[in-house]
Order: C-alpha cells, then structure tokens, then sequence
C-alpha cells in the first residue's frame, strides 16, 4: 500500500476527530495572520505618510493628536495657530521648507485639505485625469474618495463642517472637481486637496475678504508679506524639513518654548502609538500561540490513542514485509498532514476574513489595508507547522517504530 494513501486512511478513519484538529490550529493561525497583516500594513503605512515630514507644527495640546490630524488625518485638530507666527517660522533658518495645512471641512466623511502642491508632492502623487487646482474653491481628489464617491471630473459639491456628513453643509461656496490622483496607497487617496485661500472662503461671509491667489502660498515663502501681517488669518498646522541636522535638536526647543505653537516628531509620536497599540496586539498574538499549544496537544494525544488502537493493525503490517523505517515515517507524516493542513487553512482564513472586513466594512478601506498581501513570516509559520507535526507525533512513531509484533499478534 503507498504511504501517502495510508495516511489519507488514518485520517479519514477518524472524521470528526482529524476536523477538530485543523480547525483548532487553523484558527490560532488565521488570528496571528491577521495581527500580522495589519500590524506590518500599519506600520508600512505610518512610515510612508510621515516621509518627508520631520516636524508638525500646530496649536498647543496632544501631540499625538497634533500627528494622527496633520500628517494621518484620523483625528481632529488641537486648535489653528496664526498665520503671521507661521510665516517667521517658515523663514527660520533651520527650516528647509514648510507646507501649511488649513482643516476644517470634509465631504462624505472625507478631509478637505487646503495647502499647497508640494504637499501632494510628498507622496509623488500623479494626476490621472484633469488638472491640478489653480483657483479657489477648485479640488484635486484622491483615488480612493473619487473611485467611493463617484466623483468626475467638473462635479460640483458642498463641503460640511467638521468631519461628519451631518456638519453644518456651506452650500453657497461648492467645490468643483478639478482633477483625481492616480492611487498613491498613501493617505493622500483618502483626500480632497485645495489652496488655503478656499478653507477660508468657506467660513467668511465676504468673498472679498477672503479672496488669496495660490501662487502666494509655496514651499520657500507661506504667504505674501501682506497676508502674513494680518493677525486674523490662521492655518491649522505647518509640515516642516529640516535644514540640517541640528534642526532636530534645537528647532523643537525653540517652538515649544518661546513661541505659542507647538512641535511634534511624526517618528517619535509613531512610536508611542505602537507602543500603545503593542499592548493589545502581544494579548491577542498571546492568545493565538496558546490556542497552537491547546491544538498542538489535541494532535499528540489524538495520534497517540489511534497509535494504541492501530497497534494490531501496525504489527501486521510488519508481518506482511512493512519495515519499522515505514511504520515511523507513517506517524510522523500523519502529524505533518494534521499540522500543516491546518496552518494553510489558517492562513487562507485569515486572509479571507481581513478582504471580508474591507469589503463590507467601508470604514476600513481609508486605512490602505490589503488582505492581498503575502509576508514571509506567512512562510515561516508553514514551515513552523510542519516542525510542530513532527514534534507531535515524535513519541506515538517512535512506539510505532518499536513495535513488538511477535506480543502484539499474541493478545490478538
């Protein structure tokens, strides 16, 4: 008989039995599936958006709020800061460059970002259709918010205020569709980009009050000498480079200490997110690993008691040629189908749950997570499963291995 369907018999001998044992490892390995899947897309994400950006500048407060509003756009901001105090910032000698950023309104549950192009130069984004906003009240939309929320080129629409669809609507000033990004699987996907000049338009009363021509907003220089004097313009936040190293040491020192705005480290708020979100990602991988143990055991203790009920059948095999080589290579490989079996169902579930979460879920399609990902440590958890099945069976093949046909065919 060929050892491969010998073992597919055993299997199939024991239904229920062999079922428990897959589905019990196949579930603590689609849970750390899915922890891996979103942790390493988290944490991949977090690291694109915040390239470029070595310091946030906005109002006094959190600064992990400061971060999670201005760079990830999650949250909602400490407060704005004056303009004017934005303006000598941007020209300090230790700042490369500053990208301001007006918040305040969204459509669709979707930031309108008012700034300028060399924030979507950040993210190297590309135009797909139509053109970049020129004038105001004029938006280039990301992949993700044209694709959710059909929008094309030449639409008109009215931002709400705040973050909800339910925010106070500002029908007399609509945007009109300008452009859509090419996906940059950034956060810019998930964004409605515009200048400054209409973040303002839309909260004044006077369009003439509130009239700014882009061109007067760049990377060198925020605004015209005009504007920056005026004590009543604000912006949310400033994206800022650095200089040269010694920026990061002294610039944040400066900001928070002898002005009235406050500076934020993308990297470092990035890691006390981790951290926080570690907590919880160690207790479910924890729970994982311990359902692994629990299955593990069930696979020991399920091919030890068949071993005792095959023993007859075993020392017949032997008398009929089967080497004591065959019999062990039997248990062992049963271990291995049993454990490997399980892992590849694992995976397959995780995968598939995480596409079901992003499919029904449209929350979760802001957050860039694919379950069309496949990481290496998916391979070492394979392999690990087939390490598991031979540590299972070790003890029940080794008794296989030692059978003693000559007592066994005695008792019958």
């Amino acid at each position: 008989m060929n050892l491969f369907t010998l073992i597919i018999g055993y299997l199939r001998s024991r239904p229920l039995n062999t079922l428990l044992n897959i589905v019990l490892l196949s579930l603590g390995i689609a849970m750390i599936t899915i922890l891996l899947l979103f942790n390493n897309q988290l944490q991949e994400k977090i690291s694109d958006n915040s390239k470029g950006i070595d310091l946030v500048v906005g109002a006094k407060g959190s600064p992990l709020q400061l971060i999670l509003c201005n760079v990830f756009h999650v949250d909602f901001p400490t407060g704005n800061i004056k303009l004017n105090e934005a303006d000598r910032l941007a020209k300090h000698r230790l700042v490369k460059h500053a990208i301001p950023v007006a918040l305040g309104d969204s459509y669709q549950n979707y930031r309108i970002v008012g700034t300028t192009h060399a924030y979507a130069e950040l993210y190297k984004a590309e135009l797909a259709n139509g053109d970049w906003w020129v004038n105001d009240l004029e938006v280039t939309v990301g992949a993700t918010v044209a694709k959710l929320l059909n929008l094309k080129l030449g639409d008109t629409f009215a931002s709400a205020h705040g973050l909800s669809a339910e925010g106070h609507a500002h029908d007399e000033h609509p945007f009109v569709v300008k452009g859509i990004l090419k996906p940059t699987y950034s956060v810019l996907d998930n964004l409605i980009l515009t200048n400054v000049a209409s973040i303002w338009l839309v909260h004044e009363h006077s369009e003439e009050e509130a009239g700014v021509k882009p061109d007067s907003l760049n990377a060198s220089v925020l605004v015209s000498s005009a504007l920056a004097s005026d004590s009543t313009r604000e912006i949310t936040s400033l994206l800022i480079k650095y200089r040269n190293p010694i920026a990061a040491i002294q610039l944040p020192r400066y900001i928070n200490s002898q002005t009235n705005m406050q500076a934020a480290s993308p990297s470092f708020e990035a890691a006390r997110l981790f951290s926080i979100l570690g907590v919880g990602i160690e207790a479910l991988t924890g729970f994982a690993y311990v359902l692994i143990f629990i299955s593990a055991l069930s696979i020991f203790i399920a091919l030890y008691n068949s071993l005792k009920e095959r023993q007859y059948d075993l020392a017949i095999m032997r008398s009929m040629g089967a080497s004591r080589g065959k019999l062990l290579w039997a248990t062992q490989l049963e271990g291995v189908a049993l454990t490997l079996c399980g892992s590849v169902l694992g995976i397959v579930l995780g995968h598939t749950v995480l596409y079901l979460f992003t499919t029904l879920v449209t929350e979760s399609r802001t957050a860039g997570v694919s379950a069309f990902v496949l990481y290496k440590e998916e391979w070492y958890l394979l392999a690990g499963s087939v390490v598991l099945g031979v540590i299972c069976s070790l003890i029940p093949s080794f008794q296989a291995y030692s059978t003693d046909i000559h007592k066994v065919l005695a008792k019958g």
